[in-house]
């Protein structure tokens, strides 16, 4: 199959022609692993290659899923596949490796999908970039020299330059937002609850960290949150079940909407003008849609939301380090772990049961405030990040005498739009609706009421059909010239 064909196609669109016989999973397979041997030189975005892993996988016989025969790739935390290394961006945990799948991992594979690869990310997800001391830095395929964003930074480069149509990420503070918009692809972070974490977390980050996927169209989007979504045996919380399939919702056009818009993030932090310009030609297009657009924005204390996602951010990095430590009878240290990340190991071990369970009051006051906002709007519109794709390097994890406070800032600085939807719980979706002067993606976030995926993936669809982006190639993709 020739990288024109395969990377013309979405997960449905491949799997349509699997259905049909007009082409097989390991000739998909072949394809994915040429595009990584292709482009992965450029991009560092692929951590394993798991070709005969694949290959058992296919021989086996894969289920009767609706991506059935669909090469996969899977970010290396959080979730994990058995027998597959999972060191989370660290040189701590390299070589860690579970025996069993992950709930969501049993669910990639009853889907049909076929995991090809694992993608990277920073240590411990902790950064809105993804440039690991463990495994280098991953360069973004629209322009090499700028950050593909993070944590899911792997993942989003490898979708946006054609290797798989879609890939594993997952968000918590972010990183299914951010690299979508960085990268030029459709990002969803569902609904807290949605999607199974177990059996290892109840809530990751208490709350913060949700698990998805970046894909290149809304209805894979919609197709993958059917095929995975659902509460798993003894989890802790789960979100209301919708009414119909999210494949149905995009069928038809949302009614007429109530959309907020901000351009004012609540750090007060400026916004690129660029990232405006767009912002207000989306406004623009909505309404041209017929939907109804306030300039509007829930009112929080941010200083108290930043402290509360430092402690909760900071007191989970340090139970991991340690549970990772451990397993492996390694000593944290500087020889092991960015400055950055030790930092916030540091500062973890000084929080008090007091300070971090004030910390889970804050979130709780932060999400009853914005819940009533969005009593009276359907979604709130503003951009995805501050600026366009950062050149490498300047979100630096191990600069020097950084602290936890500033590290967290830092990061928050460049994306401060995201988090609040993790401390909330609602679903968002970043798209690929702009670009800079520069050719780089900028990504607009849409987020809405708790457990209504169904809105945002029909006004995504909605957009995606008015200005559509799937035949945007970057500088670096498998069909390009060597």
């Amino acid at each position: 199959m020739q990288f024109s064909q395969y990377s013309a196609y979405d997960g449905i669109g491949l799997a349509e022609l699997v259905r049909q016989k007009e082409v097989t999973p390991r000739e998909l397979k072949k394809a994915a692993l040429e595009g990584i041997a292709k482009v992965n030189p450029k991009l560092n975005a692929i951590v394993h290659v798991l070709s005969e892993q694949a290959d058992k996988e296919i021989d086996s016989g894969l289920p009767d899923g609706p991506f059935k025969g669909v090469p996969f790739l899977i970010k290396e935390i959080v979730l994990h596949a058995s027998g597959v290394p999972s060191s989370m961006g660290s040189r701590l945990a390299d070589g860690i490796n579970f025996p069993y799948d992950s709930e969501l991992m049993a669910r990639f594979r009853k889907a049909g999908l076929v995991t090809v690869g694992t993608t990277t990310t920073p240590e411990f997800g902790y950064n809105a970039t993804t440039e690991s001391l463990l495994y280098g830095a991953t360069r973004n395929p629209w322009n090499p020299a700028h950050s593909p964003g993070g944590s899911s930074g792997g993942s989003g480069a490898a979708v946006a330059a054609g290797i798989v149509p879609f890939a594993h990420a997952n968000d918590g503070g972010g990183s299914i937002r951010i690299p979508a918009s960085c990268n030029g692809l459709v990002g969803l972070k569902p609904t807290r609850g949605r999607v199974p974490t177990g059996p290892d977390y109840s809530e990751p980050l208490n709350g913060l960290g949700i698990e998805f996927a970046l894909t290149r169209s809304v209805r894979d989007a919609a197709a993958l949150l059917d095929a995975v979504a659902g509460p798993d045996t003894g989890c802790y919380t789960w979100a209301e079940s919708p009414k119909r399939p999210f494949s149905d919702e995009i069928s038809s056009p949302p009614q007429r909407l109530r959309i907020a818009w901000t351009a004012k993030p609540a750090s007060g932090v400026r916004v690129d003008q660029e990232c405006l310009d767009v912002l207000y030609e989306t406004v623009k297009l909505c309404e041209e849609l017929g939907h109804e657009m306030i300039e509007a924005a829930p009112e929080i204390d941010n200083d108290l939301h930043m402290l509360a996602t430092l402690r909760i951010w900071a007191a989970n990095v340090t139970n991991w380090i340690n549970g990772v430590a451990r397993a492996l009878n390694r000593t944290p240290s500087e020889q092991n772990l960015e400055s950055a990340i030790l930092a916030c190991y540091q500062f973890g071990q000084t929080i008090t049961a007091t300070e971090f369970l004030e910390a889970l009051d804050i979130q709780n006051m932060v999400s009853r405030s914005v819940g009533r906002f969005f009593t009276e709007y359907d979604v709130l519109l503003s951009p995805t990040t501050a600026r366009p794709p950062l050149p490498l390097g300047e979100l630096n994890a191990n600069a020097l005498g950084i602290d936890a406070k500033q590290w967290t800032e830092q990061i928050f600085t460049y994306a401060p739009f995201t988090n609040l939807f993790n401390t909330t719980g609602q679903p968002a979706i970043s798209l690929p609706l702009g670009e800079s002067s520069g050719g780089l993606p900028i990504g607009m976030q849409f987020a809405g009421r708790f457990a209504d995926e169904a809105t945002l993936l029909r006004l995504a669809a909605q957009l995606e059909q008015a200005r559509p982006w799937k035949d945007k190639r970057p500088l670096v993709h498998v069909t390009g010239q060597e």
